[in-house]
């Protein structure tokens, strides 16, 4: 958005400087993307009088000049049609940079003669497209500086040109009006009020308009009336000026007073030629496949649902976005409709993305224009065209209805005060947004504050808040230290759920896992061989059809991570990670996992035989190591009875009681490394962190080491049980026939068939007895040693082997 400083002036009287207003644009958050200081590129010109012009002797459009100049009498050559003496120009001397030509001059011959210097056209100062002839000024001193005699005769041509950028919730900035306003509030002037006075129509409007009941809501109010007997000529100076310091290129009068007050009060026009339309304006959308010839000499295939504006013969103007060339106006034109109307800005975005058409009135209709303005803004245009034009206006023909924007939100100003942590006073509070253009009613601390209608950003008190706080200032914000904290430990930050996740993560790591990251979803083939892959943990819009579920388990990611590294020649892995698997589709039906996977050989080669497969008993140890490390008890069950992707008689369920599962180890079926295309045999363990009990006294600190006073003592025993009967029923006997005394029971041999008969096995126990309060005697370890085998042979049915 760009705009000259005395155009800003029409709308703010101000005497701030363009430093102290490019400054507040930024901080009221129009950020300023430069500033053009054109008088900074004229500051090297002066004027000079031209003396005498002879015919150059080897050119026939050449002359040969002598130019009276600061620094004497110069010769130049120059080529333009109207050099001649007596007149007045603008000298640009060797060593000068003329911007139009992007060209740094120098002393040079021209056809065999020396020219020192050259007189000035307007195209090559970057004043106009003016280009058939050299600068003629009516006045002025030999030597003067051409940038004080323009400040004096045309100040317009130096005027500041300041580009601010447009974030697309301030679309009332998109004209320069609604920039005056923020300024205004911000204290940097006074806004000068506008306020068109109807211009009175002295016969009906011969034009009729109406809106298709289907396109009310893309379409809702369209205005317009014809004015006749006007003269499309040039517009004036000022008018044209204005235009081309912010990049437009001036057309005529009709055309170029839209493109006004396209940028003046962001309000986008259009007219029509009426002596090329037939019959009446009908407002509707395209059925498609129509094609219009647009202002751009471009045609365009129209699709069905855009709107457009026809008369009899058809489409005659993209409504919002560009006009037709048929009806389009000329110099021969005297007779316009001129059109005002609001446009929905979602349909306004859709047929210009469609079409692929960027103009100005595109770019303001789906940002969101005034729709109030769109009477005032009629009248405002109809009574420049009389101005510039002639002529007489009909009067005013609408179709539809004004859209309802009033709205009001509640504003805390105490709140505001919190949340911006500036103290600012509920007047000025009020000042701020009466002078954005809201109304704030209300005598207590909360305000009723009604939104203008041209703002419709502004959608709840949080909005209002902001309004308040950028035009108050942020800068304005003093640090302030924090209140004094409390003596003692603060609490801690970390839950106990993520302690547990960081503890998990930190010692499978430390045991030479290698952690992944997988996606929460996998295919329903994979899912459903873990105890997923159901509907209701189906994803409605997959990223890929190898992602259509959640994951129920993590072990389905790792072992895919596997098979890739398996395909790449890695087959000695250990992988693991640590994140959620989902048993439901419902918020959280969700449970945090850590799984680990050992596939391969515990290391390398080596030429003393220490290499071997993995094996249960590695991923028990490392399972049992984290849950140790996440807090779990160090005396849990080993059952069976696992999920059948396990192997049947090679995995164990960590448990403390049947019905509390801290976790699960052991070998994966065949099938399911078959399914997963992978080499096995492939060792893995599960964890269910949220499983473990949490401790029941919570201190900073551990508590004191016990260190046992007195000897323990060992015994073994050999028990001739049954081969169907698992060593876990032994151990667990054991250990419960002094809870207190016994302190570790473990398995150190197995012996089947041989001497005890087929289906026998003889499995040997080391029961370790750890006294606290004194020495056991010999009579006191016969006693616990009878009722550890009292409870092994009642439980497994075997003898103690003699």
């Amino acid at each position: 958005m760009k705009f000259t400083l005395s155009w800003l002036k029409e709308h703010l009287e101000t005497s701030a400087t363009v430093d102290e207003i490019t400054e507040a644009l930024t901080d009221l958050g129009l950020e300023v993307e430069g500033v053009e200081d054109r008088a900074a590129r004229l500051k090297t010109f002066t004027l000079a009088k031209v003396v005498s012009a002879e015919q150059h002797p080897d050119a026939d459009r050449l002359r040969v000049c002598m130019v009276e100049t600061d620094e004497g009498v110069k010769q130049i050559v120059c080529g333009a049609p109207n050099a001649r003496a007596g007149i007045t120009v603008v000298l640009a001397k060797p060593g000068d940079y003329v911007p139009g030509i992007d060209t740094t001059l120098g002393v040079g011959k021209i056809r065999g003669v020396e020219s020192h210097g050259m007189m000035a056209s307007e195209r090559e100062l970057e004043l106009s497209d003016e280009h058939s002839g050299i600068i003629e000024l009516p006045s002025g001193e030999v030597g003067e500086k051409f940038i004080d005699w323009l400040a004096t005769h045309d100040p317009a041509k130096v005027d500041p040109v300041i580009e601010i950028a447009i974030t697309p919730n301030r679309q009332d900035a998109l004209g320069i009006h609604g920039i005056a306003r923020d300024l205004a509030a911000r204290g940097l002037g006074t806004l000068k009020p506008h306020e068109p006075q109807p211009v009175k129509g002295s016969f009906p409007c011969p034009v009729s308009v109406t809106i298709d009941a289907d396109t009310l809501d893309d379409a809702p109010h369209f205005a317009g009336r014809v004015i006749r007997g006007v003269t499309n000529g040039p517009s004036p100076k000022w008018l044209q000026d204005r235009l081309r310091a912010i990049g437009l290129r001036p057309i005529s009068a009709l055309v170029d007073v839209t493109n006004f007050f396209t940028y003046d009060m962001n309000r986008p026009l259009h007219v029509f030629d009426v002596d090329k339309m037939q019959g009446a304006l009908r407002v509707h959308r395209a059925l498609g496949g129509e094609s219009l010839l647009a202002l751009d000499d471009k045609t365009y295939s129209l699709r069905a649902g855009q709107v457009v504006i026809s008369d009899d013969r058809g489409p005659e103007s993209l409504a919002g976005i560009m006009g037709g060339e048929e009806t389009g106006c000329t110099e021969g034109t005297t007779t316009v409709f001129l059109e005002s109307a609001w446009w929905d800005p979602i349909r306004i975005a859709h047929t210009g993305r469609e079409l692929k058409i960027n103009s100005d009135a595109r770019y303001r209709f789906e940002r969101g224009v005034d729709p109030d303005y769109t009477l005032p803004g009629l009248e405002a245009a109809t009574r420049m065209i009389l101005d510039l034009c002639g002529g007489e206006a009909s009067e005013v023909v609408e179709a539809g209805a004004p859209l309802k924007t009033a709205r009001s939100y509640p504003l805390d100003t105490a709140r505001v005060i919190s949340l911006v942590g500036m103290e600012i006073p509920k007047a000025e509070q009020v000042r701020i947004l009466t002078s954005l253009g809201f109304s704030a009613t209300g005598t207590g601390e909360v305000l009723e504050v009604w939104v203008p209608s041209w703002r419709r950003d502004v959608q709840g008190e949080a909005d209002l808040v902001e309004e308040v706080a950028r035009v108050a200032s942020l800068t304005k914000l003093e640090p302030k230290p924090l209140p004094r904290a409390m003596a003692g430990v603060p609490k801690p930050v970390l839950t106990p759920t993520q302690l547990r996740e960081r503890a998990a993560r930190r010692t499978t790591a430390a045991l030479g896992y290698n952690e992944c990251v997988t996606y929460s979803f996998i295919d329903q083939a994979a899912s459903g061989l873990f105890g997923g892959g159901t509907d209701d943990v189906r994803l409605e819009n997959p990223i890929s059809a190898d992602l259509s579920h959640m994951r129920p388990q993590l072990l389905p990611g790792l072992l895919q991570a596997a098979a890739r590294n398996q395909a790449r020649g890695m087959m000695d892995l250990a992988l693991f990670e640590v994140g959620h698997a989902f048993h439901g589709g419902e918020p959280g039906e969700q449970h945090l996992q850590v799984a680990g996977l050992l596939i391969g050989q515990t290391g390398p080669r080596d030429p003393h035989g220490g290499r071997r497969g993995v094996d249960v008993f590695d991923v028990k140890a490392d399972a049992e190591a984290v849950l140790a490390a996440m807090g779990a008890p160090a005396k849990t069950q080993i059952l069976r009875g696992g999920p059948d992707w396990w192997h049947p008689g090679r995995h164990g369920v960590i448990c403390l009681g049947p019905k509390k599962v801290l976790g699960i180890f052991g070998e994966l079926h065949p099938r399911i490394l078959r399914a997963m295309d992978l080499k096995g045999p492939a060792m893995a363990f599960t964890l269910f962190p949220d499983e473990v009990p949490l401790p029941k006294v919570t201190t900073a600190s551990r508590g004191a080491v016990e260190m046992a006073g007195y000897q323990a003592v060992e015994r073994d025993f050999a028990f001739v049980v049954g081969a169907e009967v698992e060593a876990a029923v032994l151990v667990n006997a054991a250990a419960g026939a002094d809870k207190a005394l016994i302190e570790e029971v473990r398995v150190f041999d197995e012996f089947l068939g041989g001497s005890l008969g087929e289906g026998r096995k003889s499995i040997a126990l080391t029961v370790r007895l750890q006294p606290r309060d004194k020495t056991l005697t010999e009579e006191e370890i016969e006693a616990v040693a009878g009722k550890i085998v009292e409870k092994v042979e009642k439980a497994s049915g075997g003898t103690l082997r003699g």
